[in-house]
């Protein structure tokens, strides 16, 4: 039980904590500060969902941010454009940004970008935790070797001559 609750709150903590994956490139600063804040709101929500037992998943907003990077780095073909302009739709008409403009707004995806848009969150999910989990993991081992070196430091030496 107490297993289940450390996970329940590393999960909580990473959803305010975990970096936002952005498309490798120099464009991650430029993020707007609405959609940094969008993220973290919605990963609170995705969180409670994973809670009640749900797959936990990345959300539109990371995706929509991940994209975005992505579009003024590389261009996208129709698919992505597609998928892009979708997940921006959603996201800008959550949280009350804008309306998209009609001539390019998506409504709907087909089924094969909405697989491609799933397995995006879902690499998004696992590449935020997998940063958190090596964060820690180079904390312990940091704390580990300054343990060492102090008690290194204070152990008498034996038999120096």
């Amino acid at each position: 039980m107490s297993k289940n609750i450390d996970v329940m709150i590393d999960d909580l903590v990473g959803t305010l904590t975990d970096p936002i994956i952005v498309y490798p490139g120099g464009w991650g600063d430029s993020l707007p500060e609405w959609l940094k804040n969008a993220i973290t709101l919605e990963r609170l929500t995705e969180n409670m969902k994973s809670s009640k037992e749900e797959q936990p998943s990345g959300t539109d907003a990371e995706a929509c941010a991940y994209l975005n990077t992505a579009s003024l780095t590389v261009p996208m073909d129709s698919d992505w454009s597609q998928i892009y302009l979708y997940v921006a739709g959603k996201t800008y008409t959550r949280w009350q940004k804008n309306e998209m403009p009609d001539d390019i707004r998506v409504d709907s995806l087909t089924d094969q970008q909405t697989s491609d848009l799933k397995r995006l969150k879902e690499w998004l999910y696992h590449r935020r935790t997998t940063a958190r989990q090596e964060a820690e993991r180079t904390v312990r081992r940091q704390q580990k070797q300054e343990n060492m070196a102090k008690r290194k430091e204070e152990q008498p030496a034996l038999f120096e001559f």
